[in-house]
């Protein structure tokens, strides 16, 4: 390709468009750039593929992992009472399954202190003619905490002392708290312990000092453990929270009732593990579906994914495949006909994905949870867990794994061709400042041709022929009464491309 002018509309002196001419120019080296940039364009929507990928493999992964160990997915255990409004049951790892019967004989409460009633809460507390006094309370039975509380005239009427009780209590850890109650009768003195059990009993000291108040208290009410029994053999709480009667296991004690033994039954939680293997499937799913995604040809199109020239990813997808397909020869698995997934209805599609047969896993699970945990881990590292985690392991090694192999190539020919960008779009910079100078004095000359035309022929017309005439010039006046910079007047120069 090629630039031509019109020479004649050139000479006219209306000059020729410098920008117009140099873009021209470059336009015949700007292929490549558009390339580059197309290539660039691919390689992002490659990686923004590889990084979705990989990170559903990640998952896979964690579902996978989520297996094997002491406290993996499958050794969930569940706890269930015959009777939850008197008790309730939750199971920890490592419970071991049976059946409990446990009895609510009582349930550990709070202590709680209260006066006989008095006319008025703003009435001065002390015997006529007294101006101080002592209330000692005794906290958690007579191995507790002493709770001396002087009287004076701050804290002498019922409102005065709930205030200075709950004062010093806040500052001494005490763990009671004070407060009055009106009702028609008159105003009591309610003393609150904050803990349950023996540790929460209140009770007034019982040296003839320590009430000096005219305050009557009522016997003290509650401060005492629950009393279970489990299997026969009894259990004090000074909660009604229960930790320790069944290993692994916290009874809630709701009410007492002594006549209604309650069954608690502790066993695997078959529903958690079918919920994990579900949860596994899905994921492995999600991996498979977005491979397949890559491979499958679009009907507009005509083309493959990003990814569908992407050795790496078939080699991912033929190493699932394996793995997948995997039966151990573990003698238990063996024995108990659990040797790989199809055997607890997991079962592969035309299309790679898995298939749950629900009624077949809750069989196996139901009937023998211990044979379906051994499949999947156990302690010869040969179950099917044990093989695909470590499997997977590599396949998502920040360093060594496929995709982020994959991934760190794209990159690299990323930053390869941004630097080859950056340097074509330098060296197209240079060329157009270089090319618009040189076009620039181009255009100056040509403008400047009908001035110096006319010079010549003015310069010519003065002279006197040979046969005593005198010589004369024609030319052609020009538009352009002034040389302009390098904008020519519309139709004074044309550009055209020739081959």
């Amino acid at each position: 390709m090629g630039i031509s002018f019109n020479a004649a509309a050139l000479l006219s002196g209306n000059g020729i468009d410098v920008s117009a001419v140099v873009s021209e120019i470059e336009a015949s080296g700007s292929g490549q750039l558009t390339a580059w940039q197309g290539d660039q364009t691919t390689l992002q929507t490659q990686a923004t593929a590889l990084t979705s990928i990989n990170s559903d493999l990640s998952n896979l992964a964690t579902a996978v992992q989520g297996f094997t160990g002491a406290d993996g997915a499958l050794t969930a255990v569940t706890a269930n009472s015959s009777e939850s409004a008197i008790v309730s049951a939750t199971a920890q790892t490592g419970a071991t399954a049976g059946n409990y019967t446990v009895v609510v004989d009582s349930l550990a409460s709070s202590g709680t202190l209260y006066t006989d009633e008095v006319a008025n809460a703003t009435t001065s507390i002390l015997p006529s003619g007294q101006s101080t006094g002592e209330l000692n309370l005794q906290i958690g039975g007579s191995g507790g905490t002493a709770a001396d509380i002087a009287i004076t005239s701050s804290n002498d009427t019922l409102t005065t002392l709930a205030q200075s009780i709950n004062s010093q209590s806040a500052t001494n850890n005490w763990g009671i708290t004070a407060s009055v109650i009106t009702d028609a009768d008159g105003s009591r003195l309610a003393i609150y312990s904050t803990a349950t059990g023996a540790s929460g009993a209140l009770a007034v000291g019982t040296n003839s000092g320590d009430n000096t108040t005219s305050l009557t208290f009522e016997p003290p009410v509650g401060g005492t453990n629950a009393t279970i029994t489990v299997n026969g053999i009894p259990y004090a709480s000074t909660t009604n929270t229960v930790t320790g009667a069944i290993p692994d296991v916290t009874l809630s004690l709701t009410s007492a009732d002594p006549a209604t033994p309650v069954t608690v039954t502790v066993g695997p939680d078959t529903a958690a593990i079918t919920n994990s293997v579900d949860n596994f499937v899905t994921e492995y799913n999600t991996v498979i579906g977005d491979i397949n995604t890559q491979f499958t040809i679009n009907p507009t199109t005509s083309e493959e994914g990003p990814l569908g020239s992407d050795t790496d990813l078939r080699v991912l997808q033929s190493t699932l495949a394996s793995d997948i397909t995997y039966t151990t020869t573990d003698a238990t698995s063996v024995s108990s006909g659990f040797t790989n997934l199809a055997a607890l209805g997991i079962t592969m599609n035309n299309d790679g994905t898995l298939t749950v047969d629900s009624t077949t896993l809750s069989t196996a699970l139901t009937s023998n949870t211990a044979a379906v945990q051994n499949f999947f881990t156990n302690a010869n590292s040969t179950g099917f867990a044990d093989n695909f985690s470590a499997e997977l392991t590599n396949l998502t090694d920040p360093a060594t794994g496929i995709l982020n192999e994959d991934l760190a190539s794209n990159q690299q020919q990323q930053t390869d061709l941004t630097n080859e960008i950056t340097d074509f779009q330098t060296q197209l910079a240079a060329q157009t400042t270089a090319l618009t100078a040189e076009f620039d004095q181009v255009n100056a000359n040509l403008e400047e041709y009908p001035f110096t035309l006319n010079e010549v022929t003015a310069v010519l017309g003065s002279l006197t022929t040979l046969d005593g005439g005198t010589a004369t010039a024609t030319t052609t006046p020009s538009t352009n009464t002034t040389p302009t910079s390098g904008t020519s007047a519309s139709g004074s120069s044309s550009t055209s491309s020739s081959s």
